[in-house]
C-alpha cells in the first residue's frame, strides 16, 4: 500500500508514482478523498469526545439539570450515527483508490516502458540457432505433447513426458538444494488463496485480469506464483529484529491466464497456462534490502551460469514494472532459435509496500517498523527447458543433461529417437 503522507508531502516520492504511468488526476483524486477523510474523521473524533463528555456530566448533573444533559447526550450520539457510517464509506473509498496506486519507481530505475530496460551486463556467448527449435525439439523427443493436452484442457497447456519429466523434477531438486545452502527454507504453499492475500501480497486489483478464480462461494484464486502465499507466512506479526531477514523458497505449481498474449509464443511451453516454479522471498531489515536484492540476484546468475546457459541482466524501466516493485532485475536467457534474449527469472524490492499491506512489522527501541519485503524466481522450470532443449541438443539430436544436474536425474545424455 502507498504511504499517502509521503504520496501528499513529499515531491520525489510522488514523481516515482507518475514514472509508472500513472495519471496526475489519479493522484490527486485519492489526496483529496484523504484530505476529507481526515477532516470528517477529526470531526467524527471531536463528537466522539463530546459525546463521552456529556454521558459522563449526566452523573454528576442535578436532578434539575439531567433532562438537558440525557437530551444533548442523545443529541450528540444522532449526529454521530449519521458521520461515522459517512466516514466508514470514505475510508473504503480511500482504500480503494490508494490500492490503485503503484509503489514508486526507485530513483535508479531508468524511466520508459517494455523497450526501455537498461542492459547491466551480458555473460557468455551467443550460441548459434540449433537443427530444431524447442518446440519442434520437445515433439520429436516425446517430450512435449501439446495436441493432446489441448484436448484434455484447451490451448497452452501440455502434457511432460519421459525424459523431460524428470528433467524438470531434477531442476527442482537442484534449485531448492542451491537456494535452501544460502539460508532460504524450503516451503510447499497453499497455491489457493483469499482474494485478501490477494491484495496484501500487491497484486489486486493491478493484475486481477492475470488470476484464475475458482467460481461459487469458497472467495479462492490459483496463484500465478508461491510469493503470494510465501507472504503471508508473517501477516500481522511482529518479528524479531534479530531474525531479519526470513527467507523463504516456495515450490509449487502456479496458473496464470496469460490475458493479453493472444498469438505470441504458442509452439511448446515458453507461454502456458500451467508452470512449475521456485521463487525466492525476503521479510528484510529496510537498511539492508538493497544489499537483499543484490543477493537474490547473485544466486540467481550462479544457477545459469552453472547451467552454462549464457544470460544478460537488465534493470526494467519504471513504465513497465509491476505495481509492488520499486526495482526489478530481469535475467533473459539467449534463445538462439529467434537470436534474441528472452526473459527466464527476475527479482524484485518491493520496500515496505506490501508490509503495510500485511502489517508484518519488526521490533525497534520502544516501537514497531515495517519490514521490506523482496522476492525472486530461482528457477521458472518450464521457461529453462526451453533453452535447454536447445543450448543442449547436439547435430545428431542427442541432448546432453548439463554436469550439475546429472546427479539429479541419474542420465547423461538421450539419444534423439
Amino acid at each position: 500500500m502507498i504511504d499517502l503522507r509521503r504520496l501528499r508531502d513529499d515531491p520525489a516520492y510522488r514523481r516515482g508514482v507518475e514514472r509508472k504511468q500513472t495519471s496526475p488526476a489519479t493522484i490527486d483524486d485519492v489526496l483529496a478523498a484523504d484530505d476529507e477523510r481526515r477532516r470528517l474523521r477529526g470531526e467524527v473524533e471531536e463528537l466522539r469526545a463530546r459525546q463521552n463528555a456529556a454521558s459522563r456530566a449526566i452523573g454528576r448533573a442535578d436532578p434539575d439539570e439531567r433532562p438537558a444533559r440525557i437530551e444533548e447526550a442523545g443529541a450528540l450520539k444522532r449526529e454521530l450515527g449519521k458521520r461515522e457510517p459517512a466516514l466508514s464509506a470514505l475510508e473504503e473509498r480511500v482504500r480503494l483508490l490508494a490500492s490503485a496506486i503503484p509503489n514508486p519507481a526507485d530513483a535508479s530505475v531508468p524511466d520508459g516502458g517494455e523497450d526501455d530496460a537498461e542492459v547491466v551486463r551480458v555473460v557468455g556467448e551467443p550460441g548459434d540457432a540449433p537443427a530444431l527449435d524447442h518446440a519442434d525439439y520437445g515433439e520429436r523427443m516425446g517430450w512435449v505433447d501439446a495436441a493432446r493436452a489441448a484436448e484434455a484442457s484447451g490451448s497452452r497447456f501440455v502434457y511432460l513426458r519421459g525424459e523431460a519429466a524428470l528433467l524438470e523434477v531434477a531442476l527442482v531438486q537442484w534449485v531448492l538444494r542451491r537456494v535452501q545452502a544460502a539460508g532460504f527454507v524450503p516451503v510447499v504453499p497453499p497455491v489457493l488463496v483469499r482474494e485478501r492475500t490477494m491484495e496484501e501480497a500487491g497484486f489486486f486489483p493491478t493484475d486481477r485480469n492475470q488470476v484464475y478464480e475458482l467460481g461459487g462461494e469458497d472467495d479462492l484464486f490459483l496463484v500465478g506464483t508461491s510469493e503470494v502465499p510465501l507472504s503471508a507466512l508473517h501477516r500481522d506479526e511482529i518479528v524479531d529484529a534479530a531474525q531479519l531477514p526470513l527467507r523463504y523458497a516456495g515450490v509449487s505449481t502456479c496458473f496464470r491466464r496469460e490475458a493479453g498474449t493472444y498469438g505470441k509464443d504458442t509452439r511448446g511451453i515458453f507461454r502456458v497456462h500451467q508452470f512449475d516454479k521456485v521463487e525466492m522471498f525476503s521479510f528484510t531489515h529496510p537498511e539492508r534490502s538493497w544489499e537483499e536484492l543484490d543477493a537474490i540476484l547473485a544466486l540467481e546468475e550462479s544457477i545459469f551460469g552453472e547451467l552454462g546457459l549464457p544470460y544478460r541482466v537488465v534493470n526494467i524501466a519504471a513504465g513497465d514494472l509491476g505495481a509492488p516493485a520499486a526495482k526489478k532485475y530481469d535475467i533473459e536467457v539467449w534463445l538462439p532459435s529467434e537470436g534474441r534474449y528472452r526473459e527466464a527469472t527476475s527479482c524484485s524490492n518491493y520496500l515496505e509496500f506490501s508490509a503495510r499491506r500485511l502489517g508484518t512489522r519488526f521490533r525497534t527501541d520502544g516501537d514497531t517498523e515495517l519490514v521490506h519485503t523482496l522476492n525472486g524466481t530461482a528457477c521458472a522450470v518450464g521457461r529453462t527447458l526451453v533453452f535447454l532443449f536447445e543450448h543442449c541438443q547436439e547435430p545428431d539430436g542427442t541432448f546432453v543433461v548439463p554436469e550439475a544436474l546429472r546427479p539429479w536425474t541419474g542420465f547423461d545424455s538421450v539419444a534423439a529417437p
